[in-house]
C-alpha cells in the first residue's frame, strides 16, 4: 500500500493531493481564477509567481486533512506536461526537492491522462474506450485500448475549443472563464446567427476552432461599427450549437471507426451542460456508455494526478531527479522524459 503526494501547477490551480491505496485522503486547490478574470485570460507571468506564492501553503493543508506527515510519503508525483511552462517549473521543482530531501520516488504524470483518469473516482474504466478530452488548452480524441495505452486519433488544428470558449465570452463581455457564462445563456438564446462549420467537407477526426471563434469577434465588431449591437443570449446559443455540434460530430465518427462502446469525458470543457447532455443524447443511439465525471474533477487538480501516480508508481515509472518539464508533452509519450 503506496501513500503518493500529487502536486498540479500547469496553469491557474495549484493544488496538491494525497492518495493512499485508491483513497483519496486530501485534495486541496487554491484557484486564481478572481486573479485572472480582470485580465480576460491567464496571466503566464502572473499566474507561475502565484503558484510560488501558494505551493507550500497548500502543501501543509493537504498535510494537514489528511493527517499525513511528508516523512509517511512513499513517492511524490507531479504534472509534467502539457501547460504553462513557468507554473509546471512551479510544481515540479517542489516534488523534486521533496523526493530529494525525503528519498522517495518521483513520477511525472501527463496532465490529460490525470483528467481521463479522474473518472475513475466515480467508476473503474474499462476498454476499449474512446477518451474525448476537452478543455483551455486541449480537444483531442484518445483511443485507450488497455490501461494506460493513449492513442490520439484527431485533435484540434489550431485553438482548444475551452480557448475559443472564452475569447467569445471576452468579445461579447461575458465574465472569464467563458464556458459557463456562454452556456448559461445560450439556454435563454436561438440560434439566429449562421457561423462557419469548422473543416466542412473534410473527412477527419480532426477539430478546428481558429476559425469560428475569429467569425465571432469580426461579426460583433462589424455590428459596432454600425452602431448596432449583437444579441449576446442569441450569439451564445449559436456559437454554441456549432463548437458542441462539431465535437459531438466527430466522437460519433470515432465511435463508428473505432467500434468502441464506452466514452469518457474529459477535462474543463466537459462541465458543459450542454456537451453532457448531446453526448449522452446522441451516444445513446449508438447503444454506447457515456462516463461523465463529476463537476469537481473536471477543473485541474491534483486528485487527478495521484490517481495516475498510484497506476505508475506499480508498474515502477519513476523520473530521474534532473528531469524538466515538457509544456508539449505528447499523451502518447508519456513514459518517455528526455
Amino acid at each position: 500500500m503506496a501513500t503518493i503526494l500529487a502536486i498540479e501547477s500547469s496553469c491557474d490551480e495549484t493544488a496538491v493531493a494525497i492518495v493512499e491505496n485508491g483513497k483519496l485522503l486530501a485534495d486541496v486547490i487554491s484557484s486564481q481564477v478572481e486573479v485572472h478574470a480582470k485580465y480576460g485570460g491567464v496571466m503566464p507571468e502572473i499566474a507561475s509567481r502565484l503558484h510560488a506564492e501558494n505551493i507550500t501553503i497548500v502543501l501543509q493543508e493537504a498535510l494537514i486533512k489528511s493527517n499525513k506527515k511528508l516523512e509517511d510519503i512513499d513517492a511524490f508525483a507531479v504534472t509534467r506536461g502539457p501547460g504553462l511552462i513557468g507554473a509546471l517549473h512551479v510544481g515540479m521543482q517542489a516534488a523534486k526537492t521533496l523526493a530529494m530531501l525525503y528519498q522517495k520516488p518521483l513520477i511525472p504524470v501527463h496532465h490529460l491522462a490525470g483528467h481521463i483518469y479522474a473518472n475513475e473516482y466515480i467508476e473503474k474504466l474499462t476498454y476499449p474506450l474512446l477518451a474525448v478530452v476537452v478543455s483551455g488548452g486541449n480537444s483531442e480524441f484518445v483511443l485507450m485500448k488497455e490501461e494506460m495505452s493513449f492513442e490520439v486519433v484527431g485533435q484540434t488544428r489550431d485553438d482548444a475549443i475551452g480557448e475559443c470558449y472564452d475569447k467569445v465570452a471576452r468579445v461579447l463581455g461575458l465574465p472569464y472563464p467563458g464556458g459557463v457564462p456562454i452556456d448559461r445563456l445560450a439556454k435563454e438564446g436561438h440560434h439566429t446567427y449562421n457561423l462557419p462549420i469548422p473543416l466542412k467537407g473534410e473527412d477527419t477526426l480532426d477539430l478546428s476552432y481558429s476559425g469560428l471563434k475569429t467569425n465571432v469577434i469580426n461579426f460583433v465588431h462589424n455590428l459596432e461599427q454600425k452602431g448596432e449591437k449583437v444579441n449576446v443570449a442569441d450569439m451564445c446559443k449559436s456559437f454554441q450549437d456549432v463548437a458542441v455540434g462539431e465535437l459531438i460530430k466527430r466522437t460519433i465518427k470515432a465511435v463508428k471507426k473505432y467500434s468502441v462502446k464506452k466514452i469518457v469525458l474529459a477535462g474543463g470543457v466537459s462541465a458543459n451542460s450542454y456537451l453532457r447532455e448531446q453526448m449522452k443524447l446522441e451516444m445513446s443511439k449508438l447503444n454506447v456508455d457515456v462516463l461523465i465525471p463529476p463537476l469537481w474533477c473536471c477543473t485541474d487538480n491534483a486528485a487527478m494526478i495521484g490517481k495516475v501516480a498510484e497506476k505508475l508508481y506499480d508498474k515502477k515509472v519513476f523520473a530521474p531527479l534532473n528531469i524538466g518539464v515538457d509544456p508539449n508533452w505528447e499523451i502518447s509519450n508519456y513514459l518517455h522524459f528526455e
